[in-house]
């Protein structure tokens, strides 16, 4: 069955357009919840247009497109009549506000001290090899070797080799530059689409909606950013520059919080 095309008092609401395409789609209450992981009781509150045990219009809006999937319903059909009897949805903020982090010059990196006791190694090194081909004296050019090599190396640590500094590998913590005082939250859909929520630390939702398989969002607030993931599994997800590993699984919905310093769910 579909919703929205009729006049709106021939219309259906959206509690009762889902009871009556479960109905006609051979489906029990319990299967329901078992296969889009929303628990029984809300279940039966949204079919009876009950959205307070929902905790608010955005996770009422995400359940209500998860069970029109899974019925077979328009989901953004179903969103948009929720938003007509409910007052709206929010006004979106700005994308300057949202990719603020982006801008921000990272801090001037500090020298690399190991980097230089190597290049100092392999320049002696260079030196020696260089005297001995050249027909000089076989001892002479070895203790000069040992003298300058032996005080630049610190005693019991083995300096790294010159082509592990040569060849750098770009680690996880490089994907995003994250400022130290604010935090910042970076996410990627790899596993099909997923919809996703942010908000800022007033509560305010500053995003809302879908993210496609190969697309990415980025966020940022001063003191907390509170994220529903609708396909935690799917999701990559950089805080503070850190990869966070375990999101969830495939098709499961997760509710995380992250505040600035060390990515840790709140």
């Amino acid at each position: 069955m579909s919703i929205g095309n009729s006049p709106d008092q021939d219309r259906p609401s959206v509690g009762r357009a889902l009871q009556q395409a479960r109905v006609d789609a051979g489906l029990t209450v319990d299967e329901v919840s078992s296969s889009t992981r929303v628990r029984v009781p809300i279940v039966h509150a949204i079919e009876q247009d009950d959205f307070s045990r929902c905790g608010g219009d955005v996770y009422a809006r995400g359940h209500l497109r998860t069970l029109a999937r899974e019925v077979g319903l328009d989901g953004d059909a179903l969103v948009a009549q929720f938003d007509e009897e409910h007052g709206g949805r929010p006004a979106p903020t700005p994308p300057a506000a949202l990719f603020e982090a982006e801008r921000i010059k990272p801090e001037p990196r500090r020298p690399n001290w190991t980097a230089a006791m190597v290049a100092a190694i392999v320049a002696v090194v260079g030196f020696v090899g260089f005297t001995l081909f050249s027909g000089g004296d076989s001892e002479a050019p070895k203790s000069v070797a040992d003298e300058e090599s032996t005080p630049a190396q610190p005693t019991g640590s083995p300096a790294p080799s010159a082509s592990e500094e040569a060849d750098p590998k770009p680690s996880d913590s490089a994907v995003a530059q994250a400022p130290a005082d604010k935090v910042t939250v970076r996410m990627t859909a790899v596993e099909g689409n997923s919809w996703i929520s942010a908000s800022d630390h007033n509560g305010r939702v500053i995003h809302d909606g879908v993210l496609k398989k190969g697309e990415s969002k980025t966020f940022t607030d001063d003191k907390r950013l509170s994220l529903v993931l609708g396909n935690a599994g799917g999701v990559q997800l950089f805080v503070n520059g850190k990869e966070v590993e375990d999101v969830g699984e495939l098709g499961q919905v997760q509710r995380v919080s992250y505040t600035p310093g060390d990515p840790e769910a709140g």
